[in-house]
């Protein structure tokens, strides 16, 4: 148990985070007399607080790499009007409007990303401009509301999958099918990670604590899908955000790509002396961040069946505070996409808690932002006690 005492204490921020999500989930849901993890409350859960997932999967390679994105609200509410026009003006079918609105995105991220690694301007300036620049495009080309969107378009948010297989104990079959696939999956890429790196002689967490771990998971996985089981189903949003955590996990673990992102934002002039090409990681880095805002521009204007000027407002604020609360380092160098989901819970659960409890926005917004704060200076004097020990 000495071995696994240490791990835990080395590792105090990572298992940290975990315990501060299920004790807020505990709060909530004693505060809230149990409706906070009703079915229906869970769906909505995730329904209301994909865009945030999505961008937050962009956004924490952006602060890696040691930058940081102040345009995404703006580029949501921008795309999502080409969107809402390609289909209700142009007469588009919807699915070509989303692949329309992703090679926009594309475009945009070019755009932002050739200012920041090539021009050389601070990365912070550019999507200040960025802010600014789409939000004015937004207002331009949208106007007023554009409604009326087709309904296969409005279910990528607000539909669920379709019940093939019927009921077991009045839970959606497929919903369970699904789950349990998710969680064999997450056993087998965790155990294969444990063995690469035992297989090159890195250091692994004690069996007792990546035994522990996967029952955590295994427990919390297991009763979500329980939950989803008995409301409508799975939410077909749900499957868009598994998928890109999936993915991008893997990019940022796994492929070179993700490994030059770590090196810039961990040491940019050794990376450049490694032979790094750190124009092109970056340029990368702000197309990618481009086409995940462009995705979450679909599902937010499919979530609210219109499009607005104002859509995506603060939207950047979220993803950045997912971020960071996540374990993201704010010098760069450090992050994980994992992090990253269990922060944008955490602000999902808080702002989902508080609206059941009635909550006035601004004192919701001041509870966000402090719990904000003290996430970030956690993780500081996590580093100041290690440094000195």
């Amino acid at each position: 148990m000495t071995a696994v005492t240490e791990y835990l204490g080395k590792n105090v921020r990572q298992y940290g985070i975990w315990g501060a999500l299920v004790a807020i989930v505990i709060l909530f849901q004693v505060t809230t007399d149990g409706l906070l993890l009703t079915p229906d409350s869970i769906a909505s859960l995730v329904q209301q607080n994909a865009y945030v997932m999505i961008l937050a999967i962009g956004m924490v390679m952006v602060i890696v790499a040691g930058h940081i994105d102040l345009s995404v609200g703006s580029i949501v509410a921008f795309i999502g009007g080409i969107v809402a026009i390609a289909m209700e003006t142009w007469h588009l079918p919807w699915l070509v409007a989303v692949l329309l609105g992703l090679v926009v995105g594309v475009l945009v991220g070019a755009w932002q990303g050739y200012w920041v690694a090539y021009v050389g301007i601070p990365a912070f300036i550019v999507t200040l401009a960025g802010m600014l620049i789409f939000r004015g495009l937004a207002i331009v080309i949208v106007g007023s509301t554009i409604a009326g969107l087709p309904p296969g378009f409005n279910a990528i948010s607000n539909g669920y999958l379709p019940n093939s297989f019927g009921f077991m104990a009045g839970r959606d079959v497929v919903t369970l099918a699904i789950g349990v696939l998710g969680l064999a999956g997450l056993v087998y890429s965790q155990a294969r990670a444990r063995r690469t790196l035992r297989k090159h002689d890195l250091a692994v967490e004690p069996f007792p604590a990546f035994v522990g771990k996967l029952v955590l998971f295994a427990l919390l996985l297991g009763y979500l899908t329980w939950l989803l089981s008995g409301s409508n189903g799975m939410p077909i949003v749900l499957i868009i955000v598994g998928v890109l955590i999936v993915a991008y996990t893997f990019v940022l673990g796994r492929t070179v790509f993700g490994r030059h992102i770590y090196a810039i934002g961990g040491n940019l002039n050794a990376a450049i002396m490694s032979g790094v090409n750190t124009r092109r990681i970056n340029f990368g880095v702000f197309v990618n961040i481009g086409v995940l805002a462009a995705v979450a521009a679909v599902v937010t204007t499919s979530r609210a069946g219109a499009a607005v000027a104002a859509a995506g407002d603060t939207y950047e604020l979220d993803a950045i505070a997912a971020c960071f609360i996540g374990g993201t380092a704010v010098t760069g160098g450090v992050g994980k996409v994992s992090g990253a989901m269990i922060g944008a819970l955490i602000m999902g659960v808080l702002n989902m808690g508080l609206s059941i409890m009635s909550v006035d926005p601004s004192w919701q917004k001041a509870i966000k932002g402090l719990v904000l704060l003290l996430a970030v200076a956690f993780d500081l004097l996590n580093k100041r006690r290690a440094g000195n020990s």
